[in-house]
């Protein structure tokens, strides 16, 4: 389908089963508003469904920003009723979050701030230009994080810096979010589309469903016990021992050839 605010390329720049979504806001430094919002649920969904691609990553248009945060102006005049009414902030976690079960990168080219520091976590991993910056500036404005600022920062770096970073509203350079844990890495940024594709067309070459299960395993253990995770880690394991792609991958093993995956 067409979009307004985003961008979306299949088997982008030639990288079989990779999707490429970007916001598409450059005048706004790439601001997310509810119409972004209802535009990538609708992108990741149709990335879900779309058993072709095996990987997505998402980027922010221009030279300055990834997403510069929420939409201020559409906020400001918003009632407290309807925030909570309409449970504001609540589809990306439960439509883009939940409901994507495929990996999918977010490649940060500049600002990640609020909002987009907020996006870009949701991400299974963050690759960030060496220009990226990361904060949660809420406290400027009088409010908090509400995308999942103030959890999912926390459990990437811990308390302290987390802490310190919401409390402070200062930004984060990419060397010390690489550092913190906050990205997996940190490349040149005039490279840092190209880096990030050739990573999630690693990604996409790999069995499917195990691709999944290994996204479900290492989820799980954020949200679980130790005991409760392991358990969790044998289940999956045992499961995929059934799947047509676990005979063909030890068989290609065996054999020293390249597999040729199913996705069953």
């Amino acid at each position: 389908m067409s979009y307004e605010n985003i961008t979306v390329e299949t088997n982008a720049s030639g990288n079989d089963g990779v999707t490429l979504i970007t916001l598409n806001r450059p005048q706004a430094l790439n601001a997310l508003n509810s119409e972004v919002l209802g535009e990538l649920i609708t992108a990741f969904a149709e990335y879900q469904a779309d058993a072709s691609q095996r990987c997505a990553v998402l980027t922010g248009s221009g030279e300055k920003a990834f997403a510069a945060g929420a939409d201020i102006k559409e906020m400001s005049e918003k009632a407290a009723a309807d925030f909570y009414l309409e449970d504001f902030f609540s589809p990306w976690t439960s439509e883009i979050v939940r409901k994507t079960r495929k990996p999918w990168i977010a490649a940060v080219n500049g600002f990640a701030l609020g909002g987009g520091c907020e996006l870009a976590m949701m991400a299974d991993f963050i690759i960030a230009s060496e220009n990226a910056k990361f904060g949660q500036p809420e406290i400027n404005l009088g409010v908090a994080p509400g995308m999942g600022g103030s959890q999912r920062l926390t459990k990437a770096i811990g308390k302290s810096k987390a802490m310190e970073m919401c409390l402070t509203g200062r930004m984060m350079g990419a060397e010390e979010a690489e550092r913190s844990n906050l990205v997996a890495r940190v490349v040149p940024h005039g490279s840092l589309l190209e880096e990030t594709l050739k990573t999630a067309a690693t990604i996409a070459s790999k069995p499917p469903m195990a691709a999944i299960a290994n996204k479900e395993m290492v989820n799980a253990a954020f949200e679980t016990s130790l005991e409760q995770g392991l358990i969790i880690e044998r289940r999956i394991f045992q499961i995929l021992t059934a799947s047509e792609d676990k005979h063909e991958g030890m068989a290609a093993f065996i054999e020293k050839r390249e597999g040729k995956w199913k996705g069953r």
